[in-house]
């Protein structure tokens, strides 16, 4: 049997034979090696340059503590311990941290500034000593020993902790803390659901809370008629975390994730990141049976990458993928991203160097491909991060045959924000994509395409003077409405354990702490109807995206949630649409998971015909690490087609295209569902294919397909439901 080669290896072979010199090729492998070795290099500079995953400030901490002098005061010693047990719980030593936090106390009295030692300190000593609980109990529960259940909110017998060292450290400090101190509101919030959250864990909530501190989770209630009329008063059933089972439960720490053909054979792949630049990519390839199988792709030494994206940017048929790094670091992480070229049976290559991508290197997670001047190819927009003094701007990549020009500032789009998402949409209809800029901490920025290769601002159409939260994070373009109009989700990044207690005991949160939902009336302006449309809820989101879970119709919302910070421990949440308002089905799902939710994906893995979710989990401390999750879907019993796009004049995978269902219910008039090609949401991959569920639907009229290249609307009479179909654009009309 000759070895299997992929059509590089053959072009290698034929070239040697016949003496011919392949450039192309030979460039390709050296911006490999180029990288691979940019990569190492960064690596080896992580202990000292990345406060995050760096090990420099513990050995520091560490030789200052054994170093101080025994004459030193009462302040040092308790500061130096300070210093050394928070690093000691950033880096995973849960157990040092929490005996090094106790020795502080036992300097000081408790609640009061004691021998020159500030009150406010000793109060941050009591808060970090009960997060270092908590996380030596997850540490010690759900990561020593998971099951399915593990971390899922609220948490079930199975997911009861064993080892009970860590949840009574946390007990008996934040009972001492909320009962001997005066705490801001916020501070009090905070402690008091992670109290409850600690009891969870050892199966006595709410029996043991005391009353003044419990927090009962909300009654979801039964499905509404607006969700599934045939399904209304049932339970919302639960999806199963699927992914030990499958294959795909990588342990580790933030990181991206893509859900698609990777290989082209039909069945759906993940490629995952991990944000720690001693982490290799990994992808895991679908065997059409249910599991996935961890394979070499060319991967080796491809490390680091805190968000991914796929796009086939040279037109050749199969997906190549997007790598990001370096977000959160401003001026230190100046890492190149990587452009990973396929070649059709999922191995990949890094040509990055070689087509114009790896310079300037700025920091950044977040990127959307866009064909902006409908030339037929992909463009690739950047979203840096600016800092401070530091400048990273914004970049906008010309794809000109394969190579790449940055052309951001002729288009007028070098925004200098700390941008942590960016989307495209042809909100106005006039076949040119549009881009959002989610800024955190600044304004959101909307342009119009012009159509002649530049770009103007028009975030007054907004109607709110930040265009959005002012601390904003994941977004995306989506009809939420099926009107046929884009409209634009910008998530709020700036909700804390005190926004739960206020949630859950009926209290309305503050518009600057809720996402908006800018509803787009018919391409001239947006209103924002988040409180309407039931979003006023609190959420935390990173990893997030969208799609039709329950095959209604209506686009879904599934929202990560998570903060660099241990405190930051809130469930992930799941909305589902119904007529145009959202049910916070969190709970009865089973989806609320508790650890960091990062990168998100969308896809019917198993071809079942409903969608499932993966979600990359993980933490960006060193210390904070946990395993990825898959949720399946239990199905709702509806109808429903996927549709996937061959452009010809349009890029080959239909990214910016728009299909349109043409559907009849019984007793009512013919009515629409609308989506454009896209990988979803800022943070997370979504397939490039189009699912459209279509509840008791039995037929379809039409299908419709306008290709924006072309301004050509295609039209397909009568399809069969509950299939994938593939429609080629039609260039004889």
């Amino acid at each position: 049997m000759f070895p299997k080669l992929n059509y590089q290896s053959y072009i290698f072979i034929w070239a040697f034979a016949f003496g011919f010199v392949l450039p192309l090729a030979a460039d390709d492998q050296a911006s490999h090696r180029k990288m691979v070795r940019r990569l190492a290099e960064i690596e080896a500079e992580t202990p000292s340059t990345n406060y995050f995953l760096g090990t420099k400030w513990i050995e520091e901490y560490r030789e200052a503590w054994e170093k101080l002098p025994d004459t030193s005061s009462t302040k040092e010693r308790f500061e130096t311990l300070f210093r050394l047990a928070s690093e000691e719980l950033n880096q995973g030593f849960e157990r040092e941290s929490i005996a090094h936090f106790e020795e502080a106390l036992k300097l000081v009295e408790f609640g009061a500034k004691s021998d020159g030692v500030e009150k406010s300190l000793i109060i941050n000593v009591i808060s970090q000593l009960s997060v270092a609980g908590f996380r030596a109990a997850e540490k010690e529960n759900c990561c020593a020993a998971p099951n399915p259940e593990s971390c899922i909110f609220p948490l079930s017998p199975a997911a009861q902790h064993k080892n009970e060292f860590g949840s009574r450290r946390t007990i008996l400090y934040l009972e001492q803390f909320l009962e001997k101190l005066t705490l801001p509101k916020k501070a009090e919030g905070q402690s008091m659901w992670l109290l409850n959250l600690a009891y969870m864990t050892l199966g006595e909530h709410p029996e043991k809370v005391p009353k003044r501190w419990l927090i009962e989770p909300p009654n979801e209630g039964k499905i509404p008629s607006f969700v599934l009329p045939g399904k209304a008063g049932d339970d919302f059933p639960a999806f199963r975390n699927i992914s030990e089972a499958v294959g795909v439960n990588t342990y580790g720490h933030a990181g991206g994730a893509v859900a698609d053909d990777l290989n082209g054979d039909g069945t759906l792949d993940i490629l995952v990141s991990s944000w720690d630049p001693a982490i290799d990519a990994k992808f895991f390839e679908n065997d059409g049976n249910g599991k996935f199988t961890l394979r070499d792709a060319g991967l080796s030494g491809i490390k680091g990458g805190l968000n991914l994206k796929q796009a086939d940017y040279d037109n050749d048929g199969d997906l190549d993928v997007l790598v990001l790094r370096g977000g959160w670091m401003g001026a230190r992480g100046m890492h190149p991203n990587s452009l990973l070229q396929n070649d059709g049976e999922g191995n990949f290559v890094d040509v990055t160097f070689a087509v114009g991508l790896a310079e300037p290197a700025y920091p950044t997670q977040t990127a959307e491909w866009v064909d902006y001047d409908l030339d037929g190819d992909l463009d690739l927009l950047i979203g840096n991060e600016s800092l401070g003094d530091f400048v990273a701007p914004s970049q906008l990549f010309r794809n000109d045959n394969g190579t790449f020009a940055d052309v951001a500032d002729e288009a007028n789009l070098k925004v200098t924000s700390f941008v942590k998402g960016v989307t495209s949409g042809d909100f106005n209809g006039d076949r040119y994509p549009d881009v959002f800029f989610s800024c955190l901490g600044g304004k959101n920025r909307l342009f119009r395409n012009k159509g002649d290769g530049t770009f103007e601002d028009c975030s007054h159409l907004l109607a709110t003077a930040d265009g959005g939260p002012i601390r904003s994070f994941p977004t995306w373009f989506f009809d939420y409405n099926n009107d046929g109009w884009l409209d634009l989700f910008v998530s709020s990044y700036s909700c804390s354990g005190d926004d739960y207690r206020d949630y859950y005991g009926g209290r309305m949160l503050a518009d600057g702490r809720i996402p908006a939902l800018f509803e787009n009336r018919n391409g001239i302006t947006f209103v924002d109807v988040a409180r309407k449309a039931g979003l006023a809820r609190p959420t935390l989101p990173m990893g997030s995206n969208f799609g039709d879970l329950t095959n209604n119709g209506r686009p879904d919302v599934y929202l990560g949630s998570g903060t660099p910070s241990y405190d930051s421990t809130f469930p992930n949440t799941l909305l589902i649409n119904g007529d145009d308002l959202f049910y916070d089905f969190t709970l009865s799902s089973r989806m609320g998971h508790l650890q960091k939710g990062h990168a998100v994906s969308f896809a019917d893995f198993d071809r079942d015909g409903d969608l499932d979710v993966f979600e990359q989990m993980g933490g960006a401390l060193r210390g904070d690490t946990f395993f990825d999750a898959l949720f399946e879907n239990p199905g709702f019993g509806q109808n429903w087609i996927s549709i996937r796009l061959r452009g010809k004049r349009t890029n080959f995978y239909g990214v910016g295209a728009r299909a349109r269902v043409v559907i009849h219910e019984e007793g009512e008039k013919e009515h629409s569902l609308y989506q454009w090609m896209s990988s979803g949401g800022s943070f997370g991959a979504n397939p490039l294919e189009l699912h459209f569920g279509l509840k008791e639907i039995a037929a379809i009229k039409r299908i419709e397909i306008f290709w924006p290249v072309t301004g050509v609307t295609q039209i397909v009479l009568n399809p069969q439901i509950n299939q994938q179909l593939t429609i080629e654009e039609n260039l004889t009309r």
